[in-house]
């Protein structure tokens, strides 16, 4: 994916002439440092990695501002999918003027801010602020979940059993993790070539100054490690509340989980004084514990609160403050992790998603970096806190504690519970509430209500045709959905509009995500194609056109992966001045700008065995939210929506369709539905 990017370096040529030089040095002399690790048993580690977890990271390329005149090209390709002929040209002559005026200044400003922060990107204060400033409800607006597959062993599917694996299993990964020895993230592009023990015992000998380059070189730029910074706010972390812009707060010292039960909340201590993981067979009595504490909800259930306005939660936590409620927060802030342990049990894949994205409110604190999710039949998801981090360290996260959790239990339907003195050890919170944080509470729970109770979903689950099929064709999976997105909301209302893909820019330091424009002229005509005349074009043009999609779509990925996108660099130009009182150029002001943010199909894919499926709610009134996986064996669509604006059941019916159309494509014959 970045061959491209690493020919382009030409500045890290001599840096990688002297990595060579060291490496032949290291190999001849051995490593110049013996690497340890602080005490601790064998089972505690998920991993024990020749390479040090962070011994990429100083190393690391930095984001790159694109080249001003690229990014306003590639804004104006891209407005051009959407903008009549009249309106384009107008946005072409204040994206000229912009780009000759105040455009030159901004750019030249943001380069020299960025000189001057080397530490980081130039992306990622502007970013992290764009979410901490915002004053709607995380849940809903920010905050995503992406579901677990089932553990494959029946007998292993309770609530308890594999409550208690994952949290060892989490446990795991936060002590591999802290200890220095979790694999470092990196993208292998040949891993049958790259990911194996020679490559990580020559990165293991370059000195860290030199370590990415020496990743590079070693693999013929077919390995590239990626940015961890996130992981600090993976464990211990949460979103606190203030009037104007949040906070994270995160204590790495605190030994405790949180575990939500009926709305009540439990602490009780995972590591002991010297940092060592708790029996698991203790672990799982303090779970049992807490599920056989029958408890009703509370009538004041606190949670809602972190579902409410952000200004509002705040000026209500001040007053849980004053009320003497801070150190009872505090556990909860501080909490290594939630596990939310629900009542409720579905087979209907529309209730689960509601259950995992929202939930009813009482059982939820929707502030914490993430929260395991498990029902009573161990369906489990992660559903997490979006400012923090992407979805990198989620999903790396995600795929470890799947793995080791379902490979290898800690308790088993054979454990015997032992006695572990729960009653003293886990410490259920109780919350001091005056009359106006109870009437708090109970407005915020008709807001919460009101909101989710606007929400409408659906799924597809579709297996015509796979990824290996796709593949087959020499076509790109990923491309193939999103035309088939392009497709279904044309079908449903004939045009064509903003669309969103998120793409990861975690290598280079400091990295975010850059928007990929997947709706392309290539598209557009694909689809009018396809669908305005698909039985009066031969299949072979047809064919022609997808594989034309595929192509862009694969260009389009390369650049958004090498941060050579067009919206981060505007977004950074705007907001720097927003921060200068700097009088905004036109381009800012003009309709089609705004309409280009206003994001009415917003898309995002996780690829991976232990995901079923991911999802989020639409970040615009008449949009679309659109989590989409293609594996081996399946496609897989969620889909939400806030009617009346939009019908998520016409357009999934309307996906099926398009997916129906290109497998015919693919197989050379007229689409059935055109």
């Amino acid at each position: 994916m970045f061959r491209t990017h690493v020919k382009t370096l030409t500045t890290q040529y001599t840096r990688l002439q002297r990595v060579g030089q060291l490496a032949k040095q290291t190999l001849k002399n051995g490593p110049q440092a013996v690497y340890s690790t602080s005490t601790g048993s064998d089972w505690e580690y998920l991993q024990r990695s020749i390479v040090p977890t962070d011994h990429f990271q100083d190393s690391l390329p930095r984001l790159a501002i694109p080249i001003l005149k690229q990014t306003c090209e590639n804004y104006l390709e891209s407005q051009q999918v959407i903008l009549s002929k009249e309106e384009w040209e107008t946005t072409q002559f204040n994206t000229i003027r912009f780009m000759e005026e105040d455009g030159k200044y901004l750019h030249q400003e943001l380069k020299k801010l960025d000189k001057n922060n080397k530490h980081t990107s130039y992306v990622s204060k502007p970013w992290f602020d764009m979410y901490l400033n915002s004053r709607l409800p995380i849940v809903l607006n920010f905050n995503p979940f992406v579901s677990f597959v089932d553990d494959p062993r029946p007998e292993y599917r309770t609530q308890l059993l594999r409550s208690t694996n994952m949290i060892v299993s989490s446990l795991r990964f936060l002590k591999s993790l802290r200890d220095n020895i979790l694999e470092p993230d990196v993208y292998h592009l040949r891993p049958e070539k790259t990911k194996n023990e020679k490559f990580n015992k020559f990165c293991r000998k370059v000195p860290k100054r030199f370590a990415w380059h020496g990743a590079i070189l070693h693999s013929r730029q077919s390995a590239f490690p990626l940015d961890m910074s996130q992981y600090d706010r993976l464990f211990n972390s949460t979103r606190i509340p203030k009037e104007g812009k949040d906070e994270f707060l995160t204590d790495p010292k605190a030994r405790h989980m949180l575990l939500m039960r009926n709305g009540h909340f439990y602490v009780f201590d995972v590591l002991n004084s010297e940092g060592h993981i708790e029996s698991p067979d203790k672990i799982m009595a303090h779970v049992q514990y807490i599920l056989q504490d029958n408890q009703p909800p509370p009538e004041f259930p606190l949670g809602y609160f972190t579902a409410e306005n952000r200004d509002t939660w705040a000026a209500y936590r001040d007053q849980l403050l004053a009320n003497g409620n801070g150190p009872t927060l505090n556990k909860i802030d501080t909490a290594l992790f939630a596990l939310c342990l629900d009542d409720k049990n579905s087979d209907d894949p529309n209730d689960i998603t509601r259950q995992f994205l929202h939930g009813d409110g009482i059982n939820r604190w929707y502030d914490k970096s993430f929260s395991l999710i498990m029902t009573p039949d161990s369906k489990a998801c992660v559903n997490f806190e979006h400012a923090w981090g992407d979805g990198v360290a989620v999903l790396r996260y995600f795929n470890e504690v799947f793995k080791d959790s379902t490979e290898m239990p800690f308790v088993h339907p054979s454990t015997t519970i032992p006695k572990a003195n729960s009653d003293r050890a886990v410490q259920r919170l109780e919350f001091e509430l005056d009359t106006s944080l109870k009437e708090g509470i109970q407005s915020a729970k008709v807001n919460f209500d009101n909101m989710t109770g606007s929400l409408d979903l659906h799924h597809l689950e579709y297996d015509t045709f796979t990824k290996d099929f796709v593949k087959s064709k020499k076509l790109s999976p990923d491309s193939i959905m999103q035309l088939a997105i392009q497709m279904a909301y044309y079908r449903q209302y004939r045009k064509f509009v903003a669309t969103y893909e998120s793409c990861s820019t975690a290598a280079y330091k400091h990295g975010r995500t850059e928007t990929l424009r997947s709706a392309t002229m290539h598209t557009k005509e694909a689809t009018e194609m396809i669908v305005d005349r698909g039985n009066k074009e031969s299949p072979v043009n047809l064919y022609k056109a997808m594989i034309q999609c595929s192509r862009t779509h694969g260009d389009l990925t390369k650049k958004a992966a090498m941060g050579q996108g067009f919206d981060r660099h505007l977004f950074a130009l705007r907001t720097l001045a927003e921060a200068e009182n700097y009088f905004p150029h036109k381009i800012f002001k003009d309709p089609a700008y705004t309409n280009m943010n206003h994001i009415i199909l917003s898309t995002s894919t996780l690829s991976s065995p232990a995901v079923v499926i991911g999802g989020f709610a639409p970040v615009t009134p008449d949009g679309y939210g659109i989590g989409y996986s293609i594996e081996s064996n399946r496609i897989g669509f969620n889909v939400t929506s806030y009617p009346p604006a939009t019908n998520v059941r016409e357009f999934i019916d309307c996906l099926r369709a398009s997916l129906d159309d290109l497998f015919d494509i693919m197989n050379y014959s007229s689409p059935r539905n055109s």
